[in-house]
């Protein structure tokens, strides 16, 4: 939990805005750390400031030359919500508009064939040991296997701690997810036995609160580390890969994990309204919405389906707006 100190000109509001959000429900740790920087730039630029006037809103958002476009859409989105707060408490405060800044092109997440899952996950079974990672050969075919068939958040994955596998029951306890939700998330039997067999060698001496996935040191493993292993596996496996911000990502296994779920359901005539909230709480979605977007990717995807969708579903599927870039 980050607990910052705020000592610009608007400190105070800064430090109510984010304990509201936190006693709402919100962890709220990466805004509150934006929130932060936006604080010791008032300092710096305007430290006699009254009120959160347009100059200062625009100012602070400003690209930077570094940054990619997401990252200024979710500065400004942060500081518009400061600034309602502070418009509802009869503050002089500039708002600036939804969508003031251009979004970058919507990214298309990649569906995994079944033939591409099997050549990337027979690459990791070759992932061979390392002095500097002496689990890595263990961890990494159980880990990539878990994110696809659980449908996880790589992050989901990442801090699992040994408490949080039930190796009896074949059941992952989620915890502290995305907008701080947890859930439980029961295992296929194929997982639960690698997991088993993971855990008997990486973890004889059972420590609850160790990372199930340690890395050196005993910490977790890092997003960057995560993502070089799997880029590696992706060339091996023969999987192109189209560049920076183009994809295959990590997290297309979770959109694939889901895809997959819903063909085999529409193939089996199950009925989908009553089937969607189960994989709304399997896969920790926040809202209804989150979960009917597969509904228009899996029919894109897999075009043989689509009549069957469309022709059962057709106030639903035509509409769709999930949140296609749904990440950690």
């Amino acid at each position: 939990m980050s607990n910052f100190i705020y000592e610009g000109p608007f400190g105070k509001h800064i430090q109510d805005f984010v304990q509201l959000k936190k006693a709402i429900g919100y962890k709220y740790d990466t805004e509150a750390r934006h929130l932060k920087r936006f604080d010791e730039f008032t300092i710096d630029k305007y430290p006699s400031a009254d009120r959160l006037s347009k100059e200062i809103v625009l100012d602070w958002g400003k690209k930077r030359s570094y940054e990619a476009q997401a990252n200024q859409c979710s500065r400004a989105s942060i500081i518009r919500q400061f600034g309602k707060y502070m418009d509802s408490l009869g503050l002089d405060a500039y708002i600036i508009p939804k969508g003031y800044y251009p979004t970058e092109e919507q990214y298309i997440p990649h569906i995994y064939t079944p033939d591409e899952l099997k050549r990337f996950f027979a690459e990791t079974d070759k992932c061979h040991y390392c002095i500097e990672c002496p689990d890595r050969h263990l961890i990494m075919p159980v880990f990539f296997r878990m994110i696809y068939s659980c449908g996880l958040r790589v992050s989901e994955a990442r801090l699992l701690k040994v408490g949080d596998v039930d190796l009896d029951n074949g059941i992952l306890i989620i915890n502290h997810s995305k907008k701080d939700n947890s859930r439980l998330v029961p295992m296929s039997g194929t997982i639960t036995k690698r997991c088993r067999d993971y855990a008997r060698k990486v973890h004889p001496f059972t420590d609850k609160k160790a990372y199930f996935f340690p890395a050196l040191g005993g910490r977790p493993m890092t997003i960057q580390n995560v993502y070089h292993n799997f880029r590696r596996f992706l060339w091996r496996a023969g999987i192109s890969h189209g560049g920076r911000g183009k994809g295959p990502r990590i997290h297309d296994f979770r959109h694939t994990f889901a895809c997959h779920c819903l063909k085999r359901w529409v193939e089996q005539g199950k009925e989908l309204s009553a089937y969607l909230p189960i994989l709304k709480a399997y896969m920790g979605h926040d809202s209804f919405e989150e979960t009917a977007y597969y509904l228009r990717m899996t029919a894109d995807v897999f075009p043989d389906i689509t009549i069957r969708l469309e022709g059962k579903y057709p106030d639903l599927i035509p509409g769709l707006e999930g949140d296609a870039d749904e990440t950690d």
